[in-house]
């Protein structure tokens, strides 16, 4: 498959000295304070200035990540958002300056069902492709957002999604891992996040085979990838980056977490980022 966009200038690298690094946002780049260190701004900015393919790989929705992008001046030929629903292409006649070159969606109907009948208190959110979020129940995180729509239980289902997301404050993250693992959500992938906090994500669809696509287009050899990330949402990104490159944990990732990865850096609090980009 051939790369959908053209690619952006190359730096002073040559093309077999280019890495295609690949970094998650919350916990990795940003800390929980919304705080970018100088250190991590600086190496991300420098990998980028000498021609490595520095690119953002979140679970965040498009409209949360191109602010990152702005602060950390960083221009991208591909994003991955949504946990790998949504690709976007640098493209400069675009709003935005990017476009959707990929995206995978997924009827939520009968997830929300499923979670609902174990979870009848969660706050329940739908994203589509548009980014337009629409949720039910309490949701703190989206209210404050401003940036969604409140709707009934029923009308979450009425249009494809890019993501579901359930939150619920009246448990424990072990308690929630054990009821997600009861429901049996076979048909679609989920992570569970530091909270009570469940993503769940088009069936095979990760951040892994989002960048796996990219990857390809660019004609990045699989022992040039890094991949850097704190969640569980970053398991199969970091399970992949390791295979034959390096999968960089940071140092307050959970154990399943690390065990994927091929490395493991410091915390977020300790730039630990930026001691990984260091050694490119």
């Amino acid at each position: 498959m051939t790369s959908p966009s053209p690619a952006a200038a190359a730096g002073a690298l040559p093309a077999d000295e280019q890495w295609l690094v690949c970094l998650d946002i919350d916990g990795t780049i940003m800390q929980e304070t919304g705080t970018i260190s100088d250190a991590v701004s600086d190496e991300i900015r420098r990998l980028a200035g000498e021609g490595h393919r520095v690119m953002i790989a979140t679970g965040r929705s498009v409209s949360m990540t191109l602010p990152v992008l702005e602060r950390l001046g960083l221009v991208s030929e591909y994003v991955v958002c949504a946990n790998g629903a949504i690709t976007l292409g640098r493209d400069e006649t675009a709003p935005t300056g990017y476009r959707q070159v990929f995206v995978e969606e997924f009827d939520p109907t009968e997830v929300l069902t499923t979670i609902r009948s174990n979870l009848s208190e969660g706050g329940y959110a739908v994203e589509d492709r548009d980014g337009v979020m629409r949720y039910c129940g309490t949701f703190p995180v989206i209210e404050a957002s401003g940036q969604a729509e409140k709707v009934e239980f029923e009308q979450l289902g009425e249009r494809p999604a890019t993501r579901v997301v359930v939150v619920s404050p009246d448990h424990g993250t072990e308690e929630f891992l054990e009821v997600v693992e009861r429901m049996g959500l076979s048909k679609v992938n989920y992570n569970v996040g530091w909270t009570a906090w469940l993503d769940i994500a088009p069936d095979g669809v990760t951040k892994a085979t989002a960048l796996e696509r990219v990857r390809e287009w660019l004609d990045v050899p699989r022992d040039r990838v890094l991949a850097a990330g704190d969640g569980r949402n970053d398991i199969d990104m970091l399970r992949w980056a390791s295979a034959e490159g390096r999968g960089v944990a940071m140092g307050q990732a959970p154990e399943d977490v690390v065990e994927v990865a091929s490395e493991r850096t410091g915390t977020d609090l300790d730039d630990g980022l930026a001691t990984a980009l260091a050694t490119l």
